[in-house]
């Protein structure tokens, strides 16, 4: 830029701020003022004044010149000022609440899906291979799906006790129906003692705990994934409809609207101004920053470790081949466990009975999606990367937020004559202070003081959900069992699960299933036999 460019440019400037200046002493009419005013403000005219007077009343507005403010207007125009300020803060988050609440719903959704599609697997595994026990084994696999939804969405249940509760129940119709097959005792005392007996005897073999290994190991992280979702949310609803304190309302009401006072009804505030008023009125919102960053974080470092048997989709759609293994070893065991129930409980009364046939409902069917072996298509662990790859951007969100505020929504730009809190002026003068509590102690424009207990509140909240996120992240645990239900096999999985994961094979050919979440409304298996075919496969 030449010498002579550049001084004309700031002769321009000089002039306009000039103009402004004689502007705002020479006001001669409020009509303007008196317009915005009801229109912006759905306020009634009668009453504002047709031209600038004097304004002793006025408590903030103060000025040496004649104003076109009275007492009523300057106490609207507050109230308008803070409703300007929540509404800026609600639209400035409102692409990130959009994108946390998008991704709860979806990945609640996805969840409900695959519990769904786990029950009907193991479902259509009694009706496909053990009709006889089908029916009977209908009540107990619907319990336990039900408890991992429970469990899943945040209900108080423990996993431990609905996977054993599913076991105990499965043993007395693997007895009736397998072990000792067409007859049975019906007495209810004997089917308890046998249920009960389950425990003692093992005759699944290390699969119940094989299960409750992965169903721990995977349940939780879900679990808490999902709760800090939500969590998430309730942090941006709380900072979007905070109350201001009443020295912000007094700074916010002396940037936006003062100047109307003096007819500047158009006049927008200087930046190092706007930062002042901004950043002291969201100084508490600002001391979230690093919780808000260590919150990403940890989301970030928990789905990265949601793998192998800590992915839901691989255990939920693979339990079906853990409870065909428990049921064959089990009918291998025979012999040995008719003898040890026999000890326990008593020979059971043999009266040959007709056990009821399958009845699988088909209806459950059409909540069914279409399967396919891992091959990079959107599955629940995609979606989660991509959310994360998403949400990363806004790790300095609330550090930055009284910034952002003031480079899109209210300052002046840059170059042309602005307000400062009293005037127009070419530039604004005073020390702009940094971000959070601390720094404003030098703040000219709004004075901080104490502590919002209601940040202070969410702020606790961040901390424990972090607590929760980094202390549930998947690491080997005492459920990691390396055995396999063949009684020496360490088990094995394709895909990313390892040896270490203690996951993986089963004497059914335990597969990578997982859904597409692109299918979730419009994908569907067509008829039975072509799933009961899959699983087959």
């Amino acid at each position: 830029m030449s010498a002579q460019t550049w001084r004309v440019g700031s002769q321009c400037l000089l002039l306009l701020a000039l103009v402004g200046s004689i502007r705002s002493e020479g006001v001669q009419s409020c009509e303007e003022v008196r317009k915005l005013f009801q229109g912006r403000l759905v306020g009634p005219v009668k009453g504002l004044p047709d031209s600038p007077r004097a304004g002793p009343d006025l408590q903030v507005c103060t000025a040496k010149k004649p104003s076109c403010c009275t007492r009523k207007m300057e106490e609207r125009y507050q109230v308008v000022a803070r409703q300007d300020m929540q509404q800026v803060l609600q639209t400035s988050s409102s692409t990130l609440k959009f994108l946390i609440s998008r991704n709860a719903a979806a990945f609640q959704e996805t969840l409900e899906t695959l519990i769904r599609q786990a029950e009907n697997y193991t479902s259509i595994l009694f009706c496909n291979t053990y009709r006889n026990m089908a029916l009977e084994a209908a009540a107990s696999t619907q319990e336990l799906f039900t408890d991992v939804g429970l469990y899943l969405f945040g209900a108080d249940v423990n996993p431990e006790e609905f996977v054993n509760r599913f076991f105990d129940s499965l043993f007395p119709l693997v007895y009736n129906h397998l072990i000792n097959p067409g007859v049975t005792d019906s007495s209810l005392e004997y089917s308890e003692c046998i249920r009960t007996a389950r425990r003692d005897i093992s005759p699944f073999g290390n699969i119940p705990k094989r299960v409750l290994g992965q169903m721990g190991r995977s349940l939780l992280p879900s679990r808490t994934f999902l709760q800090a979702l939500n969590l998430g949310i309730e942090v941006i609803n709380t900072t979007d409809h905070l109350h201001f304190s009443k020295e912000c309302g007094r700074a916010l009401l002396r940037m936006q609207y003062c100047p109307h006072c003096q007819g500047l009804a158009l006049t927008k505030p200087c930046m190092g101004y706007c930062l002042n008023v901004m950043r002291g009125c969201l100084a508490h919102v600002a001391e979230l920053n690093p919780h808000w960053h260590v919150y990403i974080r940890s989301l970030e470092e928990l789905s990265d470790a949601m793998h192998g048997t800590y992915d839901i989709e691989h255990v939920l759609l693979n339990f079906h081949l853990l409870v065909n293994d428990a049921v064959m070893q089990a009918h291998r065991d025979g012999q040995k466990l008719s003898e040890q129930v026999n000890k326990i409980c008593g020979r059971p009364v043999r009266t040959p009975t007709q056990s009821p046939r399958c009845s699988f409902d088909g209806s459950k069917e059409k909540h069914g999606m279409k399967i396919s072996i891992r091959n990079g298509e959107e599955t629940l662990a995609n979606r989660r990367k991509e959310f994360i790859n998403s949400l990363r951007l806004y790790r300095t969100f609330y550090g930055g937020l009284a910034d952002q505020l003031c480079a899109n929504e209210l300052d002046a730009a840059d170059g042309l004559p602005c307000w400062n809190g009293e005037d127009i002026v070419k530039s604004y003068t005073q020390r702009v202070v940094g971000n959070g509590i601390k720094a404003q102690s030098g703040n000219p424009e709004v004075k901080v003081k104490g502590t919002n207990p209601v940040i202070n509140q969410i702020i606790d909240k961040l901390r424990h959900v972090i607590q929760l996120l980094q202390g549930r992240s998947p690491k080997p645990t005492k459920w990691e069992l390396h055995m396999g239900s063949g009684g020496g096999t360490v088990e094995q999985v394709s895909g990313d699960c390892d040896d270490e994961d203690g996951c993986g094979g089963s004497g059914s050919g335990e597969v990578k299933r997982t859904l597409k979440i692109t299918d979730l409304f419009n994908g569907h298996i067509h008829n039975l036999e072509t799933l009961i075919l899959y699983l087959n496969n």
